[in-house]
């Protein structure tokens, strides 16, 4: 499977991403299978150091493979079914708690973008219940993530180039 990863940087070797700001499934190396998404994120990281004084003339998308068969037996993989309780459950713990630990090596699922940021800050202060938080969300267009949550899932990625957006 091909998937990528945006930034504003070569990324041969990823690895675990630890921020002080909540990430979606906690630490992680995050990739997607959408090259648009991968753009979009390295453009949110462009942004993001540009605040800093940081200036970069490329936004990279890096890309990778990731053999599935050889995955699926040996690491412990999270996929999410679409927009579910169980998967806004795993985000508001992995926001709320940066410490937060779950035992998979890879969670596929939904992205938390602008769109559903909005309705994710209301059940994360405690305005809107989660009920609500996912009727809300039904039939939203929202691109898939995936995350690499060990060194162990790392291992199974392959460096094979990256674009310059």
């Amino acid at each position: 499977m091909r998937i990528y990863h945006g930034s504003t940087a070569i990324v041969e070797e990823p690895s675990i991403i630890r921020c002080e700001i909540g990430s979606d499934f906690g630490y992680g190396f995050y990739t997607t299978d959408n090259k648009e998404q991968a753009n979009s994120w390295a453009k949110r990281r462009a942004m993001f150091e540009n605040r800093k004084g940081i200036r970069h003339a490329h936004l990279v998308i890096n890309i990778y493979e990731c053999n599935d068969c050889s995955v699926a037996n040996v690491l412990k993989i999270k996929e999410f079914d679409g927009i579910t309780m169980e998967w806004l459950d795993m985000i508001v713990n992995c926001k709320r708690d940066l410490s937060h630990a779950h035992p998979y090596d890879i969670v596929i699922g939904k992205i938390i973008n602008d769109d559903v940021s909005e309705t994710l800050s209301y059940v994360l202060q405690g305005f809107m219940k989660k009920e609500e938080a996912l009727e809300r969300l039904e039939g939203q267009k929202i691109n898939n993530q995936i995350a690499f949550c060990s060194e162990k899932a790392l291992s199974y990625l392959t460096y094979q180039g990256y674009l310059f957006e």
